[in-house]
This record gives structure tokens, C-alpha cells and sequence, in this order.
């Protein structure tokens, strides 16, 4: 099993930033790739963005140019800056792990993002 724990959500108006943190627990397995998704009050998980174990990200279209990806492989950690914030970004953000060897992603708790206009 992998656990993780997020860290870094809150209230911010809009065009600030914030930062989301999301470690993992050490496993047996071998992280494929580390991401984010977010869901809305009524509205189904959407994808944010997500970061390979060669580092290759990928992005929603709706964040691309005000959201960034990275990780500290150290850590099992992985990080989603939060620039130019919009109302609609409101939403949790759940990170998510995909593992070589393991039929499932593994999910966090989930953190709360608002952005107040």
C-alpha cells in the first residue's frame, strides 16, 4: 500500500498562488507517475496535470501556462504551483500515484482550494 498525504490548499483571491504538496509513503512499489486531479462542488474529477517518473508532464488545457509540475524524487514528493488563480479553480485536489505493478492509483484525502473573486 502507498499513502498519501497532501498539504497546501486554502483560501486565496484571484490572481494569487498557492502551492500543493503531495508525499508519498515509502512502498515496495515503483512510482510510473505522480499527479493531480481536482473536483468541483457538482461536477465530476477532472484531470490537472500529472509528472512522469522521466519527468514528463502534462497538463489540462484549462490550467496550462498558470499551473507547474515538479518533484523532488527524494522525497516521494510532488509539488503543483499555482499561479494566476481563477474562481473556477475552486475545487479539492486529490493527488494521485500510478506504480509499476499495481492494478490501481493510489489517492490522497484531498485538499481544498478556493479562490474568492
Amino acid at each position: 500500500q502507498v499513502q498519501l498525504v497532501e498539504s497546501g490548499g486554502g483560501l486565496v483571491q484571484a490572481g494569487g498562488s498557492l502551492r500543493l504538496s503531495c508525499a508519498a509513503s515509502r512502498s515496495r512499489f515503483t512510482i510510473r507517475s505522480m499527479g493531480w486531479y481536482r473536483q468541483a462542488p457538482g461536477k465530476q474529477r477532472e484531470f490537472v496535470s500529472s509528472i512522469t517518473s522521466r519527468g514528463g508532464t502534462t497538463y489540462a488545457d484549462s490550467v496550462k501556462g498558470r499551473f507547474t509540475i515538479s518533484r523532488a524524487d527524494a522525497k516521494n514528493t510532488v509539488y503543483l504551483q499555482l499561479d494566476s488563480l481563477k474562481p473556477e479553480d475552486t475545487a479539492v485536489y486529490y493527488c494521485y500515484l500510478d506504480a509499476f505493478g499495481s492494478t490501481n492509483d493510489f489517492w490522497g484525502q484531498g485538499t481544498q482550494v478556493t479562490v474568492s473573486s
